[in-house]
């Protein structure tokens, strides 16, 4: 089964790097969006978007305490993964 990656919303903030440097650090694959880019697209910008934040099968993480707490949940997971050689799933694994 292909795994899901997380995808990391971004700006240019020191909040926005924290976490990219997180996530690398801890070796989490991402894909990485930078918010700003909604801006030259079709969509126009996003006003509710919050940078940094991270939308995962286990959920939507927004702000840097909750996309860091996502790096600990990833963390766990890995661990859990390592330790029972079984997934840790949830029912939001399959979207």
């Amino acid at each position: 089964m292909r795994k899901r990656k997380p995808i990391l919303l971004v700006d240019d903030s020191p909040a926005s790097r924290r976490i990219l440097n997180l996530f690398t650090e801890n070796k989490i694959e991402f894909v990485k969006y930078d918010i700003r880019n909604f801006e030259i697209s079709c969509c126009g910008e996003l006003p509710t978007t919050k940078a940094p934040s991270v939308i995962a099968t286990e959920g939507i993480f927004k702000g840097e305490s909750l996309a860091s707490s996502y790096v600990e949940y990833a963390k766990h997971k890995k661990t859990h993964i390592e330790k029972t050689k079984k997934p840790l799933e949830d029912d939001s694994s399959y979207w």
